[in-house]
């Protein structure tokens, strides 16, 4: 009987372990490659982290909060009431504002000493906590078309609609989707 083993034929010599390593770091750098590519892709078209800067979203965002805003949402769905938008500030576009929508096109509001009416209701904020809101009043308007009303959750302290005007929707770029930091207010934009 010969001293080989068939069945075990042991490890392959050095030469022969280096086609398949050559093709191993092409496979994983394809896969690199093509996950840049993709990520590349989502924060171009799909998805783009911004960061807060002020406290006007409060308590929702914080000032410094770092976000991603789906700037592909609007192409699909329609902008919905309590909507967290992005939008370029209608009276200096290359500012870019975050506020709450309040009202939608075609909609009757109004606010008395604080307390917002749409379409004649007063709707409810749970977003605005009571040490966050004011006693301003807005007078009653209709949305015009192709315009939306917003608003800050920290109310006291907020520049919304109620300086500059409704929102026309040519400006709005995004819908607030995730707080990604800091990490203890990680978590889906409500």
């Amino acid at each position: 009987m010969s001293e080989e083993n068939p069945v075990n034929p042991g490890p392959p010599a050095p030469e022969e372990q280096r086609p398949e390593s050559r093709g191993a770091l092409r496979l994983w750098f394809r896969d690199v490659l093509i996950s840049v590519a993709a990520s590349f892709m989502i924060i171009t078209f799909i998805y783009q982290p911004v960061r807060v800067e002020g406290t006007s979203m409060q308590p929702e965002l914080r000032d410094q909060d770092r976000l991603f805003i789906n700037k592909f949402a609007y192409h699909f769905e329609n902008i919905s009431h309590g909507d967290v938008v992005v939008f370029h500030y209608p009276l200096d576009l290359s500012k870019s504002y975050i506020k709450r929508v309040i009202a939608l096109p075609g909609d009757t509001l109004r606010i008395a000493d604080g307390r917002v009416y749409v379409n004649g209701k007063r709707i409810a904020e749970p977003y605005v906590p009571a040490r966050y809101r004011d006693d301003r009043s807005y007078p009653k308007i209709v949305v015009p078309t192709n315009e939306y009303f917003v608003m800050g959750d920290h109310r006291s302290i907020s520049s919304d609609s109620r300086d500059f005007g409704p929102v026309n929707r040519n400006v709005i770029y995004g819908k607030a989707a995730f707080i990604y930091w800091p990490a203890d207010n990680m978590g889906v934009v409500r």
